[in-house]
């Protein structure tokens, strides 16, 4: 079975082929950081118009790197959210049609879904049950997975998820967009230990996240340095700040791993690819004699491989969708 997978659910326009769910033949990613950078984020609708523009080449550049012609595509998978709504309709709707036109189904699937399963698309693969972070720009939550198509929710953020704080420190201190990458290479030259930000742990035994609080503590670091006309100091701020969210994410993880008794633990998400969350996770999980799984950091951001993986799982159950199926905005992976 060959399967095109499309993602179209923020500022990425995604499209993969993929041979059951044992092979990547061909995963393609068109990114719009040229249209959203000098606004420091991205605008709805200027992603939208970009996913029009994009979305049948991409496709045709991932059938013609796979060597697949159409007519061999058996199914045809594509994001139904959660994500902006414009973009999401954009690849959902032209998955559905073509899907129709040429008389294939079509499955709708979670963007969480499919940064849960990510870690399948690489070898070794982790063994079921394992409890999985998914940290990114719209969402940072664990959750304990059981199968290919079971998830059971463990923690999620009460306010911003952690890539979303990456992009709005990065936007204070005029790092540009994306702000995690660029707060992850600043943060090399600066000291971890240099400013003392708080750390988020909530209640005792609480899984959930929350970093707003994090995020105004940088903000008024950065006011009171003005204040002394003390120009602030950039690459530490940037150090110590990552250092706050990394040790959250990563004791959070070992705590739910502990109390569910798993022995493997899964990353996934685009923050999944800071190398500092990676680099202090695996020596985590190495202390506490737990196997790591962490994605390739292109299958952490956005692609449609992992799309194409959770949509082939969802196939085998018979979950498919009508032509008048509708994208969602807000989780359903809960």
């Amino acid at each position: 079975m060959f399967i095109l997978a499309i993602d179209s659910s923020c500022d990425d326009t995604a499209a993969a082929v993929l041979e059951e769910d044992r092979s990547v033949l061909a995963n393609v990613i068109s990114s719009q950081f040229d249209v959203h950078a000098r606004f420091g984020g991205i605008v709805p609708e200027l992603a939208s118009r970009r996913h029009i523009e994009a979305i049948w080449p991409v496709v045709n550049e991932a059938l013609h790197t796979a060597g697949i012609p159409l007519e061999r595509i058996d199914m045809i998978a594509a994001t139904q959210g959660p994500g902006l709504v414009g973009s999401l309709l954009v690849g959902f709707t032209f998955a559905k049609g073509l899907a129709l036109v040429r008389g294939i189904p079509c499955v709708g699937v979670d963007h969480m879904a499919g940064h849960l399963l990510a870690a399948f698309l690489e070898t070794p693969a982790p063994a079921f049950p394992y409890v999985a972070l998914v940290v990114s720009g719209g969402n940072t939550s664990l959750y304990e997975v059981t199968d290919h198509t079971t998830f059971r929710p463990l923690g999620h953020t009460r306010d911003d998820a952690a890539g979303e704080a990456f992009d709005k420190v990065a936007k204070l201190l005029n790092l540009g967009y994306p702000g995690g990458p660029a707060i992850s290479r600043t943060a090399t030259r600066g000291r971890p230990d240099s400013i003392a930000f708080p750390r988020a742990w909530l209640d005792k035994d609480s899984l959930d996240f929350s970093f707003s609080g994090l995020k105004t503590a940088v903000l008024n670091h950065v006011n009171r340095c003005r204040q002394k006309n003390e120009p602030p100091a950039v690459a530490d701020i940037c150090a110590s700040f990552q250092e706050a969210v990394v040790e959250v994410l990563v004791e959070k993880t070992v705590k739910a791993a502990a109390r569910y008794g798993r022995r493997t633990v899964v990353l996934g998400g685009g923050v999944a690819s800071n190398p500092r969350l990676r680099e202090a996770m695996k020596k985590r999980c190495r202390q506490l004699q737990l196997d790591l799984f962490v994605p390739a950091p292109v299958y952490c951001t956005d692609n449609a491989a992992m799309i194409g993986l959770a949509g082939y799982h969802q196939y085998q159950l018979g979950r498919t969708v009508t032509p008048d199926a509708d994208v969602y905005s807000r989780f359903q992976v809960m």
